[in-house]
């Protein structure tokens, strides 16, 4: 286990807005910063950082909490993993404690992947820079290719041994369980029961997360066999989702956030060989068609997508329609074609970077104006196929969300297909309209059943009523709690204190809330008065939701709100004792209702005369108790 010291200096580090704008662009608002949220599919910022609370909230999903629970969230760690990012991120020393037997195994099969798939990177990287076969045979293909060392040792290119257990034998020599092994594809089981290598005398080209943990890899035989496939990648895996990767995103995630612009290209080779050009906001798809969830990895810090092609046209009109996704995210896409015979990779190497940014800015043409062009030319004079292409361009052109950019590519679509501009706003809007209603129709409440349903609305409305007056205790706790208290009659003492003394005859029914209320009054009988801090970062993640959704606002009053409207807003802290006790006398008065009403039902079932007066004589004493706490909460809320 981490120690507490290293925990300590690693919150301390620890700057929020630096953390989550690594995979989130924000922008600054006000005292906070916004951007769109990782978790759901958006186009209005509701991702909301707080950089003096040191919390992240999403309105959207409802996640929120540290820098910690945002990697969990985001990236799947475990609590310890999400701590060691951050201290090998801000250079700390981690210190752990001996472990048991218990923690040394693994906490998951995730975790156990993710070790396996990071020793064979090392295993590959060191078998091309420390073996013979490894340096005549990798390293030679990667020189040739024009790739520095710099660039090998920073992407952690390897070299698989062409021999058939070379890596499988070592790794279960070194403890590595068959059963990860065979999970992540490094290495397939015979029929017999024992392994053998996947990668064979391949040259291996590492596949890191976001966070830059290897987790898969794609291999490339230098052999000519055409017998042999050309690529092996890396099965699916709980750690590997190939739609949800993009093959350089680690080393390009800054520079596509500084630049505003993402480079998307096909290959390996093309995105190490572009990146070595000093082009670093640059990724690719690794040979698969483009996905959505890729799309929306790229949109986190741009909306810019520029595509690099090859002169192949085949492969170019093949890939038309799967961009029409990049439209609907709402992302302005650019394509560039390179002269036959070159790609992005030979194009960089043969011409140099300031010719390769030349042609670039020189041949870069709109998608949907770039589209148009590709298909006309194909279809010639044919009309029937020309009326084929103009649904086809209207298509995409009705995939854009934004209704100003759409018709801005009508209007350049008329005059290039030479077609009326009011028939192509005419088709466009027969397919939004198509679209709406397809829409409304997915969305329509299911049929009424015949036999009626009944609901206890009161009883229900009673259950959100009590969570509510809860979390209102745990949200006074955290932004008071430690406030002297300056009311008549009160003195020399904290407000969270007070506040847990008031209600120590209350039993809390959500468990969050009674877990929060039970680590506070823990902590007060310790001598110590809880910071909010100290709930952001703990390592329940019930509590950390429950805090964060506490503290978290969505909206934030302009400076000059009431100089604008002249309207005054509330503010809870000009009479604390009126929020305090309010909030202490309700939640308790809720409490005696629900017992009161627990009582009427017991006199109901009573039978002897002896228990209906027990349970009489405790209902008056309850109503007694309702009329105070009612009378007082009067009393104070007036005044």
């Amino acid at each position: 286990m981490i120690t507490k010291p290293t925990i300590d200096r690693i919150m301390e580090a620890t700057d929020i807005v630096e953390v989550i704008g690594e995979f989130v662009q924000l922008k600054k608002r006000g005292a906070n910063y916004v951007g769109l949220s990782p978790f759901a599919n958006e186009r209005t910022p509701s991702f909301t950082v707080s950089p003096a609370k040191g919390i992240f909230k999403d309105f959207s999903s409802g996640k929120g909490g540290s820098a910690v629970t945002f990697l969990m969230e985001l990236e799947k760690f475990t609590y310890p993993e999400a701590l060691k990012w951050l201290a090998k991120k801000y250079g700390i020393e981690v210190e752990e404690t001996v472990e048991n037997k218990e923690d040394r195994e693994e906490d998951n099969r995730r975790e156990s992947l993710m070790i396996v798939s990071g020793y064979a990177a090392k295993f590959f990287h060191e078998s091309l820079l420390d073996t013979e076969e490894g340096q005549n045979i990798g390293l030679s293909y990667f020189k040739e290719r024009g790739f520095t060392n710099e660039t090998i040792r920073k992407f952690e290119l390897g070299y698989s041994p062409d021999q058939w257990e070379a890596f499988s034998a070592q790794a279960v020599k070194e403890g590595y369980q068959e059963e990860f092994l065979v999970e992540s594809g490094l290495s397939v089981k015979r029929d017999n029961g024992s392994l053998y290598d996947r990668y064979r005398g391949r040259v291996m080209f590492p596949i890191h997360s976001f966070t830059g943990r290897v987790i898969a890899f794609g291999g490339r035989t230098l052999k000519t066999d055409k017998n042999v496939p050309k690529y092996v990648n890396s099965p699916e895996s709980e750690i590997y989702h190939k739609s949800n990767i993009l093959y350089g995103l680690y080393f390009a995630k800054k520079a596509i956030r500084e630049q505003d612009n993402c480079y998307l290209v096909e290959g390996y080779a093309d995105v190490l060989s572009v990146h070595q050009a000093g082009i670093e906001n640059v990724v690719a798809s690794s040979g698969t068609s483009l996905t959505v969830e890729q799309v929306k990895l790229i949109s986190r810090f741009t909306k810019n997508i520029t595509i690099l092609y090859d002169g192949d046209a085949a492969g170019i009109k093949a890939s038309l329609r799967g961009l029409d996704l990049i439209l609907e995210e709402g992302l302005n896409v650019k394509v560039v074609l390179f002269p036959d015979g070159h790609d992005p990779d030979s194009y960089v190497r043969k011409m140099g970077t300031a010719a390769f940014k030349k042609h670039i800015d020189e041949k870069k043409k709109d998608f949907i104006l770039f589209k148009t062009d590709i298909l006309l030319k194909e279809a010639g004079n044919d009309p029937i196929k020309k009326a084929d292409i103009i649904r086809d361009v209207v298509e995409s052109i009705a995939k854009i969300p934004d209704s100003i950019k759409a018709s801005v590519f009508i209007k350049e679509c008329s005059h290039i297909m030479q077609i009326d501009e009011r028939a192509l706003l005419s088709e466009l809007n027969k397919m939004r309209l198509a679209k709406a209603k397809k829409g409304e129709q997915q969305q329509q409440p299911r049929p009424v059943p015949d036999e009626p349903q009944f609901f206890d609305e009161p009883q229900e409305k009673k259950i959100k009523e009590s969570d509510t007056q809860e979390k209102e205790i745990v949200r006074l706790l955290l932004l008071y709690g430690n406030r002297m208290i300056d009311w008549d009659g009160i003195a020399n003492t904290y407000i969270g204190p007070f506040m847990i003394a008031e209600l120590s005859d209350v039993e809390f029914d959500q468990p969050a809330c009674k877990q929060f209320v039970d680590i506070y009054r823990e902590e007060l009988e310790k001598g110590v008065l809880p910071e909010e801090q100290q709930f952001i970062h703990y390592p329940d993640k019930e509590i950390v939701d429950l805090v964060v959704t506490s503290i978290a606002t969505k909206y934030m009053l302009s400076e000059n709100w009431y100089e604008m409207h002249k309207i005054l807003v509330t503010d809870e802290t000009a009479n604390m004792k009126a929020t305090i006790l309010g909030a202490i006398f309700h939640l308790k008065k809720h409490k005696v209702a629900k017992i009161l009403e627990n009582l009427r039902g017991e006199l109901q079932k009573a039978t002897s005369d002896a228990d209906q007066d027990i349970l009489l004589n405790q209902y008056m004493h309850m109503k007694k108790v309702e009329k105070h706490i009612s009378d007082y909460l009067g009393s104070v809320i007036l005044k």
